[in-house]
């Protein structure tokens, strides 16, 4: 197995942690709130309030199942537009009350559906790209597993992009590349391979801005690697005035 499908079949390792499992074990005291306050309450966006470090802080992300069960309850990790709806609920409520905003992905993509595509599908997730480049509090954003197209990018418009070591970040998934490029979806881990779709190969090429090393799927050190990270990370984007902080996102994303 060559390192790109190694990394591939990382990625979506199903015992990977999600987006929860992270709200327990870095931040205190999370709550997490629910709906969108147009139509449904998304289990596959998932997010709240909680401390880092005594700071308040919102934190919103995609959350997969562990299981079969689990993954139907989070439609596999596929948000419909009322999971992005909730999503820039919470990150606006967090601009009104000043709370660094801290989202987690994992998501082969947004849901392609027929009922999320006569809800607004794609008016929800460019909705929240317009919202997220100019939202005034700091945004760090993680890729935890798979990074998958506008659904991925949808709660990555942030001042700060890391991945952990064994996560991928495309524009669509390799087996839809490879599907459009030869007509063969089963030429996945060739198409991922001409993609660069890994933490290594972005951070190269500055699409992410750390890469945070990866010693199995659970581990203590990853945890608290990511804590320290962000406490500092944050101290460094609140120091900046609100208009560098801003002009600097838009600099990071115009640049590409």
């Amino acid at each position: 197995m060559s390192g790109v499908a190694r990394i591939l079949k990382e990625a979506r390792d199903q015992s990977r942690l999600s987006t929860l499992d992270y709200a327990d074990l870095i931040f205190d005291d999370f709550m997490e709130l629910h709906g969108d306050r147009h139509f449904s309450d998304d289990g596959a966006i998932v997010g709240g309030i909680a401390k880092l470090h005594g700071q308040p802080v919102t934190i919103v992300g995609i959350q997969k199942g562990s299981n079969l069960q689990d993954n139907l309850k989070r439609n596999f990790g596929q948000p419909n537009p009322d999971g992005y709806r909730k999503a820039l609920r919470l990150m606006k409520q967090a601009e009104k009350f000043k709370r660094p905003v801290i989202t987690f992905i994992n998501t082969a993509g947004a849901y392609p559906g027929v009922g999320a595509e006569e809800r607004g599908q794609g008016e929800a997730i460019a909705k929240n790209l317009l919202e997220m480049s100019d939202l005034k509090v700091p945004i760090i954003s993680i890729i935890i597993g798979e990074g998958g197209s506008g659904g991925a990018l949808a709660l990555a418009v942030a001042d700060k992009v890391w991945m952990l070591e064994h996560t991928m970040y495309a524009v669509l998934s390799p087996e839809g590349f490879a599907s459009i490029l030869w007509k063969d979806g089963s030429r996945a881990t060739e198409a991922a391979e001409l993609m660069k779709i890994t933490a290594s190969e972005l951070y190269n090429m500055k699409v992410v801005d750390k890469v945070i090393p990866e010693h199995g799927y659970f581990s203590s050190e990853i945890v608290d690697m990511m804590k320290q990270a962000l406490i500092e990370e944050l101290v460094s984007l609140k120091a900046l005035e609100l208009d560098e902080l801003l002009e600097k996102r838009y600099e990071r994303f115009r640049k590409f």
